[in-house]
């Protein structure tokens, strides 16, 4: 579905904020390189997605990314707090935010509604002087946000960043309580997937039989255990945990008990979902000023639980 074509990740970092990378919690991710959508793939699994059950539905049964892809592919940790706090859509309360943190603002020209250009944090980041504790978070800041937009939580035009995320930046040490959940890097080499369609992905998909899905992709035998660092290790026993996933305005609903396989586990009959409700079809979309924590309080709490 993704391909990691060229392994110099996008936004590289000095290595003097190396300690902090790894204070953070970002220090795996800022090693992924550019990746790339298979949209003809992502088009046929799209297809195939069911969101009363939160998963895909194929020939062989069930599936759908875990907790343990996110921690194992990105190297985020998967164990902490829900990503979630208010946002506001007016310029005076981003220029407020980004005087405090960075000690500059962006123009209004350097801003597109509530996402600001990825050119001003790159310029931003290659300006700073690291030459004390406070000029070192600020540029760490600056690389936490651009892997924001280039990894984890990109759009499709990748050259914004929406600024809901900066407050959950200003406690520098606080930074890696949060559950930053959501590719694997391919070899690189000329791989005729890359130019098939729709229709090829379709068949594909509809031909599978048990025996061609790969259940547990990171078990003993298909990945070395030292290649799994101890830091991403050591959450493994809530990689199968049955929560709500949470970032700000957006629930999906983590149906761990309906891909057992995906545990080594023995696959039953499952049992209904939970609704989301509204919840479960959320789009941040133009100005909005809204308390997400207390508007998705009830799965905030069960998330947290």
């Amino acid at each position: 579905m993704l391909q990691c074509d060229y392994f110099t990740p996008p936004d590289r970092y000095n290595q003097v904020v190396e300690g902090h990378l790894w204070e953070t919690g970002f220090y795996h991710i800022s090693h992924i390189g550019i990746v790339q959508y298979l949209l003809a793939l992502v088009n046929t699994l799209i297809e195939r997605w069911r969101p009363e059950t939160h998963t895909f539905y194929l020939p062989v049964g069930e599936c759908a990314m875990t907790l343990e892809d996110v921690a194992i592919i990105l190297g985020l940790l998967t164990n902490g707090l829900p990503v979630t706090e208010p946002t506001l859509s007016s310029y005076e309360a981003l220029e407020a935010e980004y005087l405090d943190q960075f000690g500059v603002a962006p123009r209004k020209t350097e801003c597109r509604g509530s996402f600001i250009k990825l050119t001003w944090f790159r310029a931003l980041k290659d300006r700073i002087v690291l030459a004390d504790n406070i000029q070192i978070q600020r540029y760490v800041k600056c690389h936490i946000i651009l892997l924001f937009c280039t990894v984890i939580f990109g759009d499709k035009s990748g050259a914004g960043v929406h600024w809901k995320f900066l407050p959950l930046l200003h406690n520098f040490s606080g930074i890696i309580q949060f559950s930053w959940d959501r590719w694997h890097n391919w070899e690189c080499a000329d791989r005729p997937y890359r130019y098939r369609s729709l229709a090829h992905f379709r068949r594909a998909l509809d031909d599978l039989q048990e025996g061609h899905f790969v259940w547990e992709a990171y078990a003993m035998g298909r990945i070395e255990a030292h290649l799994i660092p101890p830091d991403i290790r050591q959450h493994s026993a809530i990689w199968s945990a049955i929560i709500p996933l949470i970032s700000f305005e957006c629930i999906e609903w983590h149906a761990s008990n309906r891909l057992r396989r995906h545990f080594g586990l023995t696959q039953g009959i499952s049992h209904q979902e939970w609704d989301l409700g509204e919840a479960h079809g959320e789009v941040l979309t133009g100005p909005k000023n809204q308390d997400w924590s207390r508007t998705h309080s009830f799965w905030v709490m069960h998330s947290t639980n």
